[in-house]
């Protein structure tokens, strides 16, 4: 499989426009007032060198790398469906989490693609030894301690334990406070088929209260489907930590959208 291939799904990646910050802001006000499809293509267009940026990551994962670009394009038309100007995020910091989402999704799910015994077994075994570790030292342990004690990589520790995650249903309650369940797919819906304008007005308001940090760790764990330890890894903070963030976003979401 060429790693440096110029053509991808008919792209010549060679000649990808890509759009500054003012062109995409400008786009996305044509779009968003007007349902323009035409802003929308150019906005798809001008960013589909975010995709390249991803499979890179996930080349040796897959024979096909028509197939990742293609499943990439995917999660970056969500994304610009449902980037909101007024989060004051640059589209790359919202879009590339949503094409990692769907291309991970695409190869955890793919039918051709099966965990390996040894995979499965290191998981197995990493997972009790957190159990161990977590009960003997009474707090959270990293991964490199797992790996340690397990006498393998850390990276082969994240791998399997990644090979065993699923992905969290659209229909996932965000919270309930005893009264009515808000769900995950209320708050992403396609913005056509809304039924209630003010509440997508109070849930903007509520997201622009949080921080940038519950924000991402928000649009990590309920729009991209991570888990939270995958979210402590990246962040370098534990699992606890990364849980207490985002059930205090939540809460601050409930207080306003009360």
């Amino acid at each position: 499989m060429a790693k440096n291939k110029v053509e991808i799904s008919g792209v010549n990646t060679k000649n990808l426009i890509v759009l500054t910050k003012e062109e995409t802001d400008e786009l996305f006000k044509v779009y968003q007032n007007n349902h323009d499809s035409i802003a929308k293509e150019k906005l798809i267009n001008g960013n589909l060198k975010l995709i390249l940026s991803v499979i890179k990551k996930y080349s040796n994962r897959c024979d096909n790398l028509d197939d990742l670009f293609q499943i990439g394009v995917i999660g970056l038309i969500k994304a610009i469906e449902n980037f909101d100007l007024s989060y004051n995020l640059k589209l790359s910091t919202y879009a590339i989490p949503m094409i990692e989402g769907e291309i991970r999704r695409y190869l955890r799910d793919n039918n051709l693609l099966r965990v390996s015994r040894s995979l499965k077994d290191l998981s197995y075994k990493a997972i009790k030894m957190k159990e161990f570790l977590t009960s003997k030292n009474n707090r959270e342990v990293t991964t490199k301690e797992i790996a340690d004690n397990l006498g393998v990589s850390e990276i082969s520790v994240i791998e399997a334990m990644e090979s065993t995650y699923d992905p969290i249903s659209m229909y996932s309650p965000i919270y309930n406070d005893g009264g009515d369940t808000i769900y995950l797919y209320e708050q992403i819906e396609d913005k056509k088929t809304s039924k209630d304008i003010e509440d997508k007005i109070a849930f903007h308001e509520a997201l622009k209260k949080l921080s940038l940090r519950e924000k991402n760790i928000l649009n990590d764990r309920y729009i991209i489907g991570k888990t939270q330890l995958e979210i402590s890894e990246e962040l370098g903070i534990s699992q606890a930590q990364v849980s207490r963030i985002e059930s205090n976003a939540l809460k601050s979401l409930k207080k306003v959208l009360k």
